[in-house]
């Protein structure tokens, strides 16, 4: 069987994928639980010290109610998450050369041109990252610590690997071939995106996830990974709590053995 390759995987029944996805929401009356001895091991590949995200917002639905309004809001969230709890707790995998601490929210864009139209696969969504680096000036131009979070407006199905959003997952992380790290977070246009939460909430728990797994596994699989459970936001997928005013999902302990 020839090998598919893409960025830090391989399509193989005998290898194992890195997670990096948001999975699907389980059923309501399902409680999400840690795989059995669940261990984060350190795989000597970069990690992000001080994250600087920052939002690009893309389709035209971002530049009016209420998407404007959800676009103020996810900002904000960055703005007060980045120096949050929910950083204080990723110190624990701090290694030599690495040491994560508090990060800051850079700023944001709107993206109109290209449209992403009704289906973008994640090709595609590379693409217009590096055209924006390159060519828009709003944009901080790509280094260590730099995370660009890239929203897609809802009507937009996500294509990544053979899968589509609100079919197998609601976000990803992942960095180009150039070693630019991004995430992406579909418009949760679906239960098994959303559950009972808004679409804000939806977004503060998905986008919480892919932070915290960027943050401590940047090149997927070469940071912190567990071989048979994922990243650090993989096993404790939909489970949350809150920090500050936010729902945030809860990230894999090493030091305390659970999700917390």
């Amino acid at each position: 069987m020839a090998h598919k390759k893409h960025r830090n995987k391989c399509f193989h029944p005998s290898v194992i994928e890195p997670f990096r996805v948001v999975p699907l929401r389980p059923e309501a009356d399902v409680t999400p639980s840690a795989a059995p001895q669940a261990q984060l091991t350190y795989r000597n590949g970069p990690l992000i010290s001080q994250v600087e995200v920052f939002a690009l917002y893309w389709g035209a639905a971002w530049g009016k109610s209420p998407g404007s309004d959800l676009q103020t809001k996810i900002n904000q969230f960055f703005t007060d998450i980045l120096s949050s709890a929910l950083i204080d707790q990723l110190s624990e995998y701090s290694v030599a050369g690495y040491s994560i601490g508090h990060g800051t929210f850079t700023g944001s864009a709107h993206i109109t041109t290209p449209s992403p139209g009704s289906s973008v696969d994640d090709s595609a969504i590379q693409k217009m990252l590096e055209d924006q680096i390159a060519n828009n000036s709003a944009l901080p131009q790509p280094g260590p610590n730099t995370l660009y979070f890239i929203f897609l407006a809802t009507g937009t199905t996500v294509t990544q690997g053979g899968s589509a959003s609100c079919q197998a997952f609601c976000g990803y992380h992942d960095a180009t071939t150039k070693n630019v790290f991004y995430a992406v977070m579909p418009y949760p246009d679906c239960q098994g995106c959303t559950g009972s939460m808004d679409v804000f909430t939806a977004l503060t728990v998905t986008s919480s996830h892919e932070l915290c797994e960027a943050i401590t596994d940047p090149l997927p699989g070469q940071g912190w990974y567990d071989d048979n459970n994922g990243e650090i936001g993989d096993i404790c997928a939909w489970k949350t709590r809150k920090v500050g005013s936010y729902t945030v999902q809860q990230e894999w302990s090493n030091r305390a053995g659970a999700c917390v």
